[in-house]
């Protein structure tokens, strides 16, 4: 009785072994293929010359590893030193600030800090006439750090409701607010593609600019949607998060750096900028930040004036205002009347303090 208990326990051990067994192999698989996929796409939107052969190749020889080579995991072992290959070339891939950049990008933005005044140069101001038709135009603003009253923040939906942009307005009581907006630096003739984006197709770019340029062209010119929030930053913080964005510029300008859709794209650089003891908490509304709004709301880090979330939303777009405002140099004011916790002015709307 004892010995057939004891063979129907072993027998039990042999199948849970066969079990873990397959079940490990089989994640290494999955494992495996995700890794091919990558290492396809790298090499179809990266590899420099005769990118789709290198990829259809690649792939080729991967399926050949499969059929040839002896024994499971030799074979995974094979598939893994493929991808290994790819991942090492891919990472020696740099980003520059030299390229033909489309015009609304051409120039990198920096700052020079002399006490409590600080310098933007390269601020983006361009006349637009249609989305596609505009003057480039460049300018140099001087703003106070003791100047500075508040943050706000606009949230720029341009489809899907689960996908939005941030842009960061800093209001200054004696100059016009500074935004800044962190985008896809594009070349001319690339347009943006969502898988590419998780590939090094892009290089980022903080683009610095007055709220009639980064926003209106936005809700005038592109037909896009712009809710507009208040934060609840005090002055002090508010030059926290400034001097953030300056040094980020600043370091950019030497080493720029790769744009990446999940890692690296305009709402998780905002975060990241900050020192590891100052991030806030991870929300999975940080990767999909067309919720972003809702998270801020839950966390008390916008103004509501007293609304429930949804009647906060409605009331924030600011569409109907802005191509009211257009190019009038009262924008800044206009697009704020009646807005929901907008009650006292942070900032001037009009006259650019050089």
């Amino acid at each position: 009785m004892q010995k057939r208990a004891l063979s129907s326990f072993e027998a039990v051990k042999i199948v849970l072994v066969r079990i873990l067994h397959g079940v490990g192999r089989g994640l290494a698989w999955l494992l495996a293929l995700g890794c091919i996929v990558w290492a396809f796409g790298a090499l179809h939107f990266d590899f420099p010359v005769w990118k789709t052969t290198a990829a259809w190749a690649f792939a080729a020889a991967v399926l050949a590893a499969v059929i040839f080579v002896r024994g499971p995991w030799r074979r995974l072992g094979a598939v893994f030193l493929a991808f290994a290959f790819v991942i090492a070339w891919w990472l020696t891939l740099r980003p520059t600030n030299d390229a033909d950049w489309n015009p609304d990008v051409a120039r990198v933005a920096w700052a020079e800090v002399h006490a409590d005044e600080v310098t933007l140069h390269n601020v983006r101001n361009c006349d637009y006439r249609t989305k596609n038709d505009f003057t480039p135009r460049w300018e140099t603003r001087t703003v106070r750090l003791s100047q500075l009253t508040g943050v706000d923040i606009a949230i720029n939906y341009w489809g899907s409701p689960w996908i939005a942009h941030p842009i960061i307005s800093f209001q200054f009581a004696d100059a016009p607010p500074v935004c800044f907006s962190i985008e896809t630096r594009m070349k001319t003739g690339q347009s943006y593609s969502p898988v590419g984006g998780l590939y090094r197709q892009f290089e980022l770019i903080y683009v610095v600019a007055d709220e009639r340029d980064v926003i209106r062209v936005r809700t005038n010119h592109k037909g896009e949607d712009i809710y507009l929030y208040r934060t609840t930053m005090t002055a002090e913080q508010a030059r926290g998060r400034f001097l953030e964005y300056v040094h980020t510029l600043n370091e950019m300008r030497e080493r720029p750096r790769w744009y990446n859709a999940i890692t690296t794209n305009c709402t998780t650089s905002i975060r990241a900028q900050r020192s590891a003891a100052e991030r806030p908490p991870f929300d999975w509304r940080i990767l999909v930040n067309g919720k972003g709004d809702e998270m801020m709301f839950e966390r008390g880090t916008i103004v509501t004036g007293g609304l429930p979330f949804a009647d906060l939303r409605q009331k924030s777009l600011i569409n109907a205002a802005a191509k009211s405002a257009d190019k009038s140099p009262e924008f800044s004011r206009v697009i704020r009347e009646s807005l929901p916790g907008f009650s006292a002015p942070q900032g001037v709307a009009g006259g650019v303090r050089r």
